[in-house]
């Protein structure tokens, strides 16, 4: 599916497809806060230690499924990841907060 996300959106996407954490960090601020599986990262070390470590845990694909502008500074991405974690399969939710071409915050959720 092509969908029209804002480029900074679609460059974290690509970079975690070809799995690059240092890609990945680009696209935050250094104040950035990452909240995945209920816990918060803050920071662009923290950020890193979390996709060099819990995000490369497993093996997975995402297939986005849409995507809407929820202000004027968020984005909401859906998606399917399937991959060799438990359950095999699960829908999440992306909420990106942007500043600029930037991302401030990303909360990942089901």
């Amino acid at each position: 599916m092509n969908l029209d996300l804002p480029g900074v959106v679609a460059r974290y996407f690509e970079a975690d497809r070809r799995r690059d954490p240092d890609a990945v960090i680009a696209q935050f601020t250094d104040d950035a806060a990452v909240t995945d599986e209920g816990q918060t990262r803050r920071g662009a070390a923290e950020i890193l230690a979390w996709l060099r470590g819990p995000a490369s845990q497993y093996q997975y694909t995402i297939t986005l499924l849409g995507a809407e502008t929820t202000g004027a500074d968020t984005v909401l991405v859906t998606g399917r990841l399937e991959g060799n974690f438990p359950g095999g399969t699960a829908d999440l939710k992306w909420r990106f907060t942007l500043a600029g071409d930037r991302i401030r915050q990303l909360e990942i959720a089901p």
